[in-house]
């Protein structure tokens, strides 16, 4: 997916809405993502999906995900196609590993996000025997602010001492560090920058914190203007010191400058279109960060063939329509940003919750520039 985008940049813009038609008509499977639990061992103040320990436990067998995982192996190249393990924490079910080790003899390539906070040498072997190639730990502030922002006392040096432990699993490609910038840490992201380097991460991903989940009930941690304004300013400091590769989140369209200055890539939301999800319950849906409307959910692995149902549905995700507004339609960035991200879309209101023209006052980014 990434090898693919980065062609399309030594072009331009337009030759990504030409893809992007492209992918309309036929649509490529590049991600999926597998939500395997909604059980978690915290209470993240953000969590998109509002996970916790009292969530149901009522979960997708490893049956039904083996099977889902045989059809669509059957159909395309499995090795074209990354397994995005995630939950919950998805350490908390059991049969991960098997249901893993499963996939990867079928021929997927797989990574996972994790809290961290579980990993033991027994799993790191696990992680091992089942070819894991990548995975995310999340770090959202220095210890007194990370444990409050995710209610697990104790955590943050569990958390240090498995990344060094990861660092040294011969399958893992990639140790990522994942920090959500919000209004409780955005202060902390330098020191937070020098422990990277003390750790030798090679990928730190910051991304802010959207109104979803748990966070939509939390306005005190997300970011204004200004936040943002430093955040982005942030990121393009540290990549301009080429030490590690630090690179923003996908979510948000941020115009020429995300594209030059603070990540790899062209925005464009691809929920639908490389993108989908299994989730805990088996429902067969896009990214698992948007919110879980009944209507955009495609079918059920229980007693829907995958396969058909990404070949056959997601129709509704396939269009330019998908976020049209008013409030975007005489915007003259509306051909690339298509209303931005389909996660932080208000389909109530009919309008996107982040737009950058409301940050650099109607796209005038001169200033940070």
């Amino acid at each position: 997916m990434i090898e693919e985008i980065k062609q399309i940049k030594i072009k331009n813009l337009n030759n990504l809405y030409e893809y992007r038609q492209k992918l309309y008509k036929k649509p490529i499977l590049k991600d999926l993502f597998l939500e395997v639990t909604l059980r978690c061992n915290a209470k993240c103040e953000h969590c998109g999906s509002s996970c916790g320990e009292n969530i149901s436990k009522d979960e997708v067998s490893a049956e039904d995900l083996k099977k889902a995982l045989l059809d669509i192996s059957k159909h395309y190249n499995a090795n074209d196609i990354l397994l995005n393990v995630t939950g919950g924490e998805p350490l908390l079910r059991q049969d991960l590993f098997e249901i893993m080790g499963y996939a990867s003899k079928l021929g997927f390539r797989w990574g996972m996000t994790s809290n961290g906070i579980l990993i033991t040498d027994e799993i790191l072997e696990k992680m091992n025997q089942t070819n894991m190639e990548s995975i995310s730990i999340s770090l959202d502030g220095l210890k007194e602010t990370h444990e409050n922002f995710r209610k697990v006392p104790g955590s943050f040096d569990k958390i240090i001492k498995n990344i060094k432990k990861l660092q040294g699993v011969s399958s893992i490609k990639v140790v990522q560090v994942t920090t959500v910038a919000n209004k409780k840490n955005l202060n902390e992201l330098e020191a937070l920058y020098q422990l990277m380097k003390e750790l030798n991460v090679i990928s730190w991903r910051v991304i802010n914190v959207d109104p979803i989940g748990r966070a939509k009930e939390n306005s005190a941690i997300l970011l204004d203007k200004d936040a943002y304004k430093y955040l982005f300013h942030f990121i393009k400091e540290k990549r301009e010191e080429n030490i590690m590769n630090v690179e923003y989140g996908c979510s948000h369209y941020l115009d020429i400058f995300m594209e030059k200055e603070i990540r790899d890539t062209y925005f464009y939301c691809t929920t639908g279109l490389y993108v989908a999800s299994i989730l805990s319950n088996g429902d067969i849906f896009v990214c698992p960060n948007v919110i879980r409307r009944s209507e955009f959910v495609q079918g059920n692995i229980k007693t829907d063939s995958f396969t058909e149902v990404w070949e056959n549905k997601f129709k509704m995700f396939r269009t330019d329509e998908r976020t049209k507004c008013e409030k975007c339609s005489k915007c003259s960035k509306w051909k690339y940003c298509l209303g931005d991200s389909f996660h932080t879309f208000d389909f109530d209101d009919r309008k996107p919750n982040f737009c950058i023209n409301e940050i650099y006052d109607e796209g005038n980014l001169e200033e940070i520039k």
